[in-house]
């Protein structure tokens, strides 16, 4: 066989083996509105295919996907993939106005990615107003074909997705609360897969259940798509093994409890006892609490419970509740984030950038603005709350989306390429708060050339009181190397940072009353969100993008937007 038909034959045999590797997985999204009842109140609400969680999407790394998104409701619709990197394919990341505009009403819109180097757990959801409270499911992306976990097998895997039941209508409830310049209502209830459990009142029908074989191994993918609610939670008399966070493999560890920020996910392995256990076991989550403001104090309840061949009457076994930290526990918080590592491998390495050619510090925090003429709000002295990054209150624009704008050169008057490498006054961030609480009202964007290494330190402010912010970054992955509380300190605080082993992520809490230090490599083209994944904040304003500029070669820029890309 000659040079030529060897190199055929190869040819031939890769294109086979990419074809058995790697598939395009096809889903269909109808947005429709369905009827449903959770603590005795039933309401019409906007779901995916009438469900409630939505459905759940499952490929494997490698795979690419094709969602189309059919909305059949009066809102504007637009769904964003939470975590996936969407690396040159922006126009799929689903913000509304930043890197779309929302799909309107009897239009179409196919979400066409590919799952670029990574695997575990992640999780879509809408992306304008509040209707991520309805509008979410999972995404589970197993490791390719013949590639095993780096860890033992587990017998079954679990999706369980926290999320907040409304007795109200969202929509009205964020409209109202935008209008007044006040704290929005809470939700009535958390939920588990959908169900609150039977902790509430009218609820103990809708319970999420997990029946479980002894002496076997769970993988159970934690998702928290609460609105505003970081959650602990725990198995009563079980211990959960740590091993992946937000898509990336850690180091494993044991822990009884654990907590979770809106947008994160965590891969936890639960074994089982040896033997029937003649009990069953709540598991729990409720809300850990740092801020002034009112939250939604309740916990909601799942059942564990173990297959006999004996099947006794369940109802007569004792039930063990496990104990929560507390409220506002937060050295349990630290001590458990302070255990997420990287694995570090040679496989899984951590590419934490060495270098950094960007240094930024961004405050983080809530402030005020002026009440509309004519208006009476209940915010501080009559103002508006707003939350703000570096001062400003990122406003979206209405008529265009930002990736649009930037592609087509027609910026002007859409946004500034000037957002605040540092705060333009600085003051004793987490002492006695400024006089002035006013924030800036405005569109910028923080431009960065192809391939800058950026290291990011954000703050959390004492205006109107200190509490965390969970973050999260469209678009890329981030290094946390460091945090702490108190102000950040630029001479002394980084000869203490983890640039060995430091967990890789997509969502990080700020804490109360401290700082986090984050580095990331900006190599993906386009336009990037990144806001405080509680949806009252990031309404009010705590939230920025990230202009990363074309690189050189044609694998360094973002490709032409698809022709079904929805208008304004």
């Amino acid at each position: 066989m000659g040079a030529i038909e060897i190199f055929l034959v190869s040819l031939i045999a890769l294109c086979l083996l990419h074809r058995v590797s790697a598939a395009t997985r096809h889903y269909k999204f109808e947005i429709k509105l369905q009827n449903v009842t959770r603590l005795c109140h039933t309401k019409t609400m906007v779901t995916v295919n009438g469900q409630f969680p939505g459905p759940r999407i499952v490929a494997r790394e490698g795979d690419r996907l094709e969602i189309e998104v059919i909305n059949n409701v009066q809102n504007n619709i637009s769904i964003h993939w939470h975590g996936i990197r969407q690396l040159r394919s922006g126009w799929a990341d689903g913000p509304a106005y930043v890197t779309q505009c929302p799909i309107q009403t009897g239009q179409k819109y196919v979400y066409n990615f590919t799952i670029i180097g990574q695997r575990g757990t992640f999780w879509w959801h809408a992306h304008i107003s509040w209707l991520r409270s309805t509008l979410y499911g999972p995404i589970i992306i197993l490791p390719k074909k013949n590639t095993p976990y780096p860890f033992a097998k587990p017998y079954k895997e679990v999706p369980i997705i926290f999320g907040e039941w409304f007795n109200t209508d969202t929509e009205a409830i964020i409209s109202q609360a935008l209008q007044t310049g006040g704290g929005p209502n809470v939700s009535d209830a958390h939920t588990i897969n959908g169900l609150p459990g039977p902790l509430y009142n009218c609820s103990t029908k809708d319970t999420f259940k997990l029946k479980v074989k002894s002496e076997k191994t769970y993988l159970l993918r934690l998702i928290n798509a609460a609105l505003n609610d970081e959650l602990f939670f725990s198995i009563a008399n079980h211990s959960l093994q740590v091993i992946d966070a937000d898509g990336v493999y850690v180091k494993p560890f044991e822990t009884d409890t654990l907590i979770i920020t809106p947008g994160q996910t965590n891969n936890v392995l639960l074994k089982t006892k040896p033997h029937f256990p003649n009990a069953t076991f709540y598991m729990t989550a409720r809300p850990y609490v740092t801020g002034p403001g009112t939250f939604d104090n309740s916990t909601v309840a799942g059942i564990l419970e173990y297959e006999s061949k004996s099947k006794p009457h369940l109802k007569n076994l004792p039930l063990f509740k496990p104990l929560l930290p507390a409220l506002n526990d937060t050295n349990f918080v630290t001590n458990f984030t302070s255990k997420l590592r990287s694995l570090a491998t040679p496989q899984f390495p951590a590419n934490v950038p060495l270098n950094v050619d960007k240094r930024l510090f961004f405050t983080v925090g809530l402030g005020t603005s002026p009440c509309d003429q004519n208006k009476t709000c209940q915010g501080p002295n009559g103002t508006k709350f707003s939350a703000s990054i570096n001062n400003v209150s990122f406003i979206l624009p209405t008529t265009t989306a930002l990736l649009q704008s930037h592609f087509f050169g027609q910026s002007k008057g859409v946004y500034k390429p000037d957002f605040p490498y540092s705060p333009l006054h600085w003051f004793n961030y987490t002492g006695n708060p400024p006089n002035n609480t006013l924030v800036n009202n405005d569109t910028k964007l923080m431009v960065l050339p192809f391939n800058t290494s950026v290291e990011l330190v954000m703050q959390d402010t004492s205006i109107l009181g200190l509490e965390s912010h969970p973050l999260h970054l469209h678009g890329f992955n981030f290094f946390v190397v460091g945090q702490g509380f108190g102000n950040f300190d630029p001479n002394k605080d980084p000869s203490n940072f983890n640039l060995v082993d430091p967990i890789e992520r997509n969502t990080v809490g700020v804490p109360s009353g401290g700082w986090v230090a984050i580095r990331f490599l900006a190599d993906n083209p386009g336009v990037w969100f990144m806001h405080c994944h509680l949806e009252v904040h990031t309404s009010w304003g705590l939230k920025m993008a990230w202009l990363v500029l074309d690189g050189k070669l044609p694998n360094q820029k973002l490709p032409p937007p698809p022709i079904d890309l929805p208008k304004c």
